[in-house]
């Protein structure tokens, strides 16, 4: 066991104290690690520095990044790797300059740990790492896990793991990830303000939550806020994952995407606000997702969530994704029901879409008993495979025949 009932704090970041004031900023030398492969995917797809894992903070405050020294101000600094110089933007003297640089916090082989109370800072974690790294049968309890570059919890080969009140935040990649566990449970923590360290917003790992390649378990009662991101990702063959009772807002893509899984259950979870963001890739067709965003995925239940206020509602997509360990990847039986879908708003609407190639036969989705609050009932707020349709055609057309239409 590893607690702390005084808030013990775990730190990976050393002093930075011997500085040189040059040509209207300051620098220090020798402090940078030799050059490192680049790994992930960065909103700034031209500069491509998010990869890079030493943060600064002065007096607790974390720096932002820049990409060379002519860009650097106030409230920045950059890491000149080739020549081993760090600099900054704001007079050091008698300030505390904190860089991270271990690159782990907690991570062991051991099964059945114990980690409570603790807070677990400044970490320089490589993308897709985590700061603490469960293992099987953990339970990581109500600790502070924050400002870490990567992923503030990762879950790996972590069978029966427990993630729970814990309040996880300001993370530079994803606050956070699951990978190949059993029954694992992330439940009842607060996710809120990852990806500071500009990883990529629309389409790669980063926001909230990410699992990948897991079965079974939950993730469930979780406030997941305000996170640059998707809230709450399934992506790349989760088996049997349920998604329930989150309180999912203000996220900057999607709020729930189900992507090349099966028998997911997306059900009672609150979805609201997200799907704002704005840069590479984000955008307002169903084709960018919305609350909630089942992708080429098999035997998906989505019901009983309030979807409200988001970009979209609901978005069902079919894209060729190629084949995988089951097969053929397929949009196949998706069942929409008991949702309440408010779409009253710009362009927002729910619906299905599908490229050239990947078709969806009859009867593979079906929406039945939603209410939706619209703005209009003759307003177009339902789309098919590119066309548009009023409450009245999209029953008609086969679809929530049975479910209701409102005005709000």
């Amino acid at each position: 066991m590893l607690a702390s009932d005084q808030g013990a704090i775990l730190t990976g970041s050393v002093r930075l104290t011997r500085w040189t004031a040059t040509g209207g900023d300051w620098v220090t030398k020798g402090v940078l690690p030799a050059a490192y492969a680049r790994t992930g995917q960065c909103e700034d797809n031209v500069a491509n520095i998010c990869y890079l894992r030493e943060q600064l903070f002065l007096n607790g405050k974390h720096l932002q990044r820049v990409a060379s020294r002519d860009k650097v101000a106030s409230g920045t600094f950059f890491g000149d790797y080739a020549n081993n110089l760090v600099y900054v933007g704001d007079n050091p003297a008698g300030k505390s300059v904190e860089m991270s640089k271990t690159e782990t916090a907690i991570e062991s082989d051991a099964s059945t740990v114990t980690v409570r109370g603790l807070t677990v800072e400044h970490f320089a974690s490589a993308p897709q790492g985590g700061a603490v790294v469960l293992g099987p049968s953990w339970t990581v309890s109500a600790n502070e896990i924050r400002w870490n570059h990567a992923i503030g919890a990762m879950l790996v080969n972590a069978d029966r793991a427990v993630l729970e009140k814990n309040l996880i935040h300001h993370n530079g990649q994803l606050g956070a990830g699951q990978y190949s566990s059993v029954n694992a449970t992330i439940t009842s923590n607060e996710i809120s303000s990852n990806n500071t360290d500009g990883f990529w917003i629309a389409d790669w790992e980063s926001g909230g939550i990410k699992t990948t390649w897991s079965t079974g378990g939950s993730v469930s009662r979780n406030l997941i806020k305000a996170n640059k991101g998707v809230g709450l990702w399934s992506d790349a063959y989760d088996d049997g994952r349920t998604f329930a009772n989150n309180e999912i807002v203000d996220n900057a893509a999607d709020g729930v995407r189900y992507e090349i899984g099966r028998n997911g259950v997306v059900e009672s979870n609150v979805v609201r606000g997200n799907g704002f963001g704005t840069g590479r890739g984000s955008g307002t067709s169903l084709w960018d997702g919305g609350g909630i965003n089942v992708n080429t995925s098999a035997n998906v239940r989505v019901r009983y969530n309030t979807v409200a206020d988001n970009v979209n509602g609901i978005s069902i997509q079919s894209r060729t994704r190629g084949d995988g360990p089951w097969g053929r990847n397929l949009l196949r039986d998706v069942i929409v029901t008991g949702n309440q879908v408010t779409m009253d708003r710009g362009t927002t609407s729910t619906g299905l879409v599908q490229n050239s190639g990947a078709a969806i036969p009859p009867g593979e989705v079906t929406l039945r008993g939603n209410t939706y609050l619209l703005d209009s009932l003759t307003a177009n707020r339902f789309q098919k495979a590119g066309r548009w349709y009023t409450a009245t055609q999209w029953r008609q057309a086969g679809y929530d025949t049975d479910s209701k239409f409102t005005t709000r």
